[in-house]
């Protein structure tokens, strides 16, 4: 017999072990200053009343915010993500992310600094279109 808090456990975290839960909670206590920005705008439902939490651990990975209501990820990439390797990495988690139904929104620190009023736009419109499709 499988018992609902379980399957809402996996549901809600996709398998994530423990480990990747108590890396998660040491890195809300050290968010980026780009992340802390960011999160001043998605947090308390202030987009589209949608709750978004903060460095959520889904299998393996840690998001650095994730609604679960229509599955969107966002990450906010340092310059490490411009290596080779870590554009492979980058590109393979996307994948492995899109397979549990989750779209993920990329943004550079940069582009969160210079350009928050952007970002937003782009985070609502991703919103919209992931809700509209959920309609269908």
């Amino acid at each position: 017999m499988v018992r609902l808090s379980n399957t809402h456990e996996y549901e809600f975290y996709f398998g994530a072990s423990a480990e990747t839960k108590s890396r998660a909670a040491e890195l809300r206590k050290n968010m980026t200053d780009e992340e802390k920005y960011l999160w001043r705008y998605l947090r308390n439902r202030q987009m589209k009343e949608l709750k978004f939490r903060r460095q959520h651990p889904v299998d393996i990975f840690i998001l650095d915010f994730y609604c679960h209501e229509c599955r969107l990820a966002i990450e906010v990439d340092g310059g490490i993500h411009q290596t080779p390797d870590q554009k492979e990495w980058d590109k393979n988690r996307t994948f492995e992310l899109n397979e549990f139904g989750i779209t993920v929104l990329r943004f550079t620190n940069e582009v969160v600094w210079n350009h928050m009023k952007d970002v937003l736009k782009q985070i609502e419109k991703e919103i919209e279109k992931l809700l509209d499709a959920e309609k269908k």
